[in-house]
């Protein structure tokens, strides 16, 4: 029997995309199929950092973006069966604001103070509230509720909300995964080594997760450069 050694694999992503989304639920189903312990840091990324703190009008911004509403309705076509194998319930007409992600960022990083397992919560619930709830996740009160519903202390947020706290160190992550080569997302480091770029299926997923670990159990990456 191959021996396995625990991983730790940093997700980097923003919550307004979906296929960042759509890779959560791969990454659940393949760390469950892996037989690995994982340990999964979830790290920032803005697919806009332009749009303004308040957002801006989605429908405006997606013309503004793609074009056209049949090339939206196309992106969206082919999103939503993929996300709905994947147990999401897209409702991207529910979504009136296109939101700036910094302060959601900020709150998953706190999260992340507070253990994997309430990060965790947090980041599937911020994905649920916009995706397919149509929520604000730029709106402080959208996120002091959600910090509440993923168990942490939400009036230390909503105190800690309105304040520059945490602001430098999301931008300085934000930085980092940029010289990293980090260009797209999600982007799944393993051990902050190996690098899988895109929502790969949960079988592609699995497999590299297990290649890594038993890489790790043979002493290999200490020795790689």
């Amino acid at each position: 029997m191959t021996s396995t050694a625990p991983l730790t694999i940093d997700v980097v992503s923003d919550v307004v995309c979906p296929w960042c989304f759509i890779g959560m639920k791969r990454l659940q189903k393949a760390v469950a199929a892996a037989g690995v312990e994982v340990q999964v840091n979830w790290r920032p990324y803005q697919l806009d950092p332009t749009v303004p703190a308040e957002g801006l009008d989605r429908k405006a911004y997606m013309l503004g973006k793609f074009g056209s509403e049949d090339k939206i309705r196309e992106i969206h076509g082919r999103i939503e069966p993929l996300g709905r194998a994947e147990g999401i319930a897209f409702d991207f007409d529910a979504i009136t604001v296109a939101p700036n992600t910094l302060d959601a960022h900020r709150l998953i990083r706190w999260a992340g103070a507070s253990g994997t397992a309430v990060q965790g919560r947090l980041v599937a619930l911020l994905f649920s509230l916009y995706f397919e709830k149509g929520a604000n996740i730029g709106d402080r009160a959208v996120l002091v509720e959600a910090s509440r519903e993923a168990g942490m202390d939400a009036s230390v947020v909503e105190a800690l909300l309105p304040t520059d706290t945490g602001l430098e160190e999301v931008r300085k992550e934000i930085a980092t995964a940029a010289q990293m080569g980090v260009t797209g997302v999600p982007c799944f480091l393993l051990e902050r080594r190996y690098a899988i770029v895109g929502a790969q299926e949960a079988d592609t997923l699995a497999d590299a997760i297990r290649q890594v670990s038993a890489a790790k159990a043979r002493g290999e990456l200490n020795d790689a450069g």
